[in-house]
């Protein structure tokens, strides 16, 4: 019988250790570790972790460095030795998605004020004095980054009835949009945009790529959600033309700062968004569902099964 492959799972995802062996069963042993060891070799043949320093990454003795989710930037990937395959997994497309229609239907239905409770003191008003609202359909949405959850995204808002266009790197066309742009037309399209949904990695060239001109082209009325990461936008300037209300609204889901374990206070920005009324500020929650742990997972599991069996592995990003 062959030694049980040995799986190391770091940091904030070890309380999903029992899951994991689960899936794999007894031809494996998955463990659990608060922090990778400070120095000397990191030897298991599955490191399992979202964050990976240069230093790191270098000293890794392993087979398969498994990120379990989609983005990358916070590992040293240059400095993982060559014998070492990089993957990642996705399965967060639908949640984030789900997300991003609240987010629309939200602002249109809901954008200045929550409804007032139905009691026999408020029902008369508010039944006689109920304002209009307005509709998503026929709107213009903007998806800045095209992979799997601009593609899920895109279908749900499609089927709201926005007219949506897709900005990409290489502007190649692709099904499920209404029109598709590079990048380098971004600045051009705002004025017209309603919903501008930012899900690109993160990268040299898409850091900080919604700064003070691209704000100021938007309309006052415009919806911005954040689903990629916040550096995708600049910190100062997006405070500055909420504050302003220079754009309608902001749905921050991703942030500035993260706290690492053991970290009691930290503000995920420099500046105070949730003071703002404009607004909406989550804590990284738009893919965090049971149903994108299962799926994540059980992904997961069959990678690392693949690697063992010594099938193509999925999801390689190097």
């Amino acid at each position: 019988m062959s030694p049980a492959m040995q799986v190391t799972i770091v940091g904030q995802h070890v309380p999903h250790v029992p899951l994991l062996q689960r899936l794999l069963g007894d031809a494996f042993r998955v463990n659990g570790i608060a922090a990778v060891p400070e120095a000397g070799p990191i030897a298991t043949d599955v490191l399992v972790t979202t964050r990976l320093n240069a230093q790191q990454a270098a000293r890794l003795q392993c087979r398969l460095l498994q990120a379990p989710g989609a983005g990358m930037d916070a590992i040293a990937l240059p400095a993982v030795p060559p014998d070492c395959r990089v993957c990642n997994v996705f399965e967060h497309e639908i949640p984030i998605a789900e997300f991003v229609c609240h987010a629309v239907l939200d602002y249109v239905i809901f954008r200045d004020a929550a409804p007032v409770p139905l009691d026999a003191a408020h029902w008369p008003r508010a039944y006689l004095e109920r304002p209009f609202h307005d509709e998503a359909y026929g709107r213009r949405a903007a998806i800045v980054g095209f992979g799997a959850i601009g593609r899920a995204t895109a279908a749900r808002l499609r089927a709201l009835g926005l007219h949506v266009t897709a900005v990409t790197r290489r502007a190649e066309p692709v099904d499920g949009t209404d029109a598709v742009h590079p990048v380098a037309d971004l600045a051009a399209l705002l004025p017209d945009i309603d919903v501008l949904v930012l899900c690109c990695p993160l990268n040299e060239q898409t850091r900080g790529m919604i700064g003070a001109h691209e704000l100021a082209a938007m309309k006052r009325t415009a919806l911005l959600v954040n689903v990629g990461r916040a550096h995708l936008v600049q910190e100062q300037p997006l405070f500055d033309a909420l504050r302003e209300e220079r754009i309608g609204r902001a749905v921050l889901d991703v942030w500035y700062h993260y706290p690492v374990a053991g970290q009691a206070e930290l503000a995920p920005s420099a500046l105070p968004f949730h003071a703002l009324p404009n607004a909406r500020c989550t804590p990284h929650i738009s893919g965090w569902t049971h149903g994108l742990l299962a799926r994540r997972y059980a992904f997961m599991a069959r990678n690392i099964e693949r690697l063992r069996n010594g099938q193509a592995l999925q999801n390689v990003v190097q």
